[in-house]
């Protein structure tokens, strides 16, 4: 069990690389349960002529990963939760816990991504209504307007991204009114730690999504010219998710847990009980 006190961002992501190692093969298989259709519709689509030819399969599966994903990241918060408490996880009780929660978290998913698509929208508007009047004082001074912002519109989404960044550790751990209370109870968790939360938040996008967009251009680049080639990039790239999936849900879980800690100095018996009646 990781000890149980406040951590740096070094000790969260290896804390979470731990966790990780230890439970590889219990959250790989239920990475594989809760995967494998959107997994078999990207290699049946990828095998038989690609996207174009099969637009409907395609969105099918966009659709079932998406709620695949949501799935397999409660069930993996729990395995995480269990195992950072001191609890021995099993896939039972993640399976539960993951059914459980697939509509809360597709309720906040959506209205998450409705705040930051209004904020990012309503910020551009603003900057493109004022952006004319800049570029007639000089072309210099409107090329640094709209650098300035840019780096606005994007500073402004990931504070706010930030903020929210617990919300699906909330929903999955801690007993709530409702699905959206999460999103109060995450910025109260996360005021004044947004640039630790965003250190680790972009280390582990690294690490999970980079793989998947170079893979993703390089099946682009070569959907034409080397269609067999593409189609194997593209099956990698689908399997990518099953194995780093839960490795982001453990760092996140982890950084929950030291959220709490650092303001509200729970101790390991308060989380068990509340871990247990949630």
């Amino acid at each position: 069990m990781v000890e149980l006190k406040p951590m740096d961002i070094g000790e969260i992501l290896d804390g979470g690389m731990t966790i990780y190692r230890r439970h590889f093969g219990l959250l790989l298989r239920f990475a594989v349960i809760a995967l494998w259709l959107p997994l078999s519709l990207n290699i049946y689509v990828e095998i038989s002529g690609g996207p174009q030819q099969h637009i409907g399969m395609y969105l099918l599966f966009y659709l079932t990963q998406y709620f695949g994903a949501l799935f397999l990241t409660a069930g993996a918060v729990a395995i995480i939760s269990d195992s950072y408490l001191g609890t021995r996880p099993t896939l039972g009780h993640a399976m539960s816990v993951g059914a459980g929660k697939i509509l809360p978290l597709w309720g906040v998913g959506l209205g998450k991504g409705l705040l930051v698509g209004l904020i990012v929208g309503v910020a551009t508007v603003i900057a493109s209504a004022l952006l004319p009047l800049f570029i007639r004082g000089g072309g210099v001074v409107g090329v640094v307007f709209g650098l300035a912002a840019l780096l606005g519109v994007f500073g402004l989404a990931a504070f706010v991204l930030c903020g929210y960044a617990v919300t699906t550790q909330v929903v999955v751990l801690e007993p709530l009114d409702g699905a959206f209370d999460s999103f109060g109870r995450s910025w109260e968790l996360t005021k004044g730690f947004k640039w630790k939360v965003f250190f680790i938040g972009l280390i582990v996008f690294i690490i999970l999504y980079a793989p998947i967009f170079a893979l993703g251009f390089a099946v682009g680049l070569m959907r034409v010219s080397d269609p067999q080639t593409s189609a194997t990039l593209a099956v990698i790239s689908a399997l990518i998710p099953i194995v780093l999936t839960p490795l982001l849900a453990c760092v996140f879980t982890l950084m929950y847990y030291d959220l709490r800690i650092r303001r509200e100095g729970f101790d390991l018996q308060v989380l068990s009980q509340q871990l247990v009646s949630s």
